[in-house]
């Protein structure tokens, strides 16, 4: 039986799915939100969540899991450094899909998905303005 091991298969191989999680993961991680497929948000949600978590505790081993997941050490300083620093004081639910019609070409669901505790360019710009001030 194969109760408790749903996965997303997204039609793609295992090894292209693994790549497309990684990618995505970096992709949300460097700038804060992406827009694709829904089906994809959500099985996205998933792998970066737990990365999340992961980075919450700034390890020497915890970093090495994230990079073994990610392969991209700018993706992981920023991780540990902005995303996780950003969600310290949250119990999961880091990441907000937001529904975003459909695609012309195919009709298939799109949605972003950003971080919920992302510094927008224009909230940086503000901080840095009254910083000065």
């Amino acid at each position: 039986m194969r109760h408790g091991k749903h996965k997303f298969k997204l039609g793609v191989d295992p090894a292209h799915r693994k790549s497309m999680m990684r990618n995505f993961a970096i992709e949300l991680i460097d700038h804060g939100k992406m827009k694709t497929t829904h089906t994809r948000c959500k099985a996205t949600r998933i792998f970066v969540e737990k990365l999340v978590t992961i980075a919450k505790n700034d390890t020497v081993a915890n970093r090495r899991l994230a990079f073994n997941k990610l392969r991209s050490d700018e993706a992981v300083g920023k991780l540990f450094t902005s995303v996780a620093v950003n969600a310290k004081d949250r119990n999961g639910g880091y990441t907000r899909i937001i529904k975003a019609g459909f695609r012309p070409g195919d009709k298939a669901d799109m949605a972003y998905m950003e971080l919920v505790d992302r510094v927008s360019e224009t909230e940086s710009t503000e901080v840095s303005e009254e910083s000065a001030a």
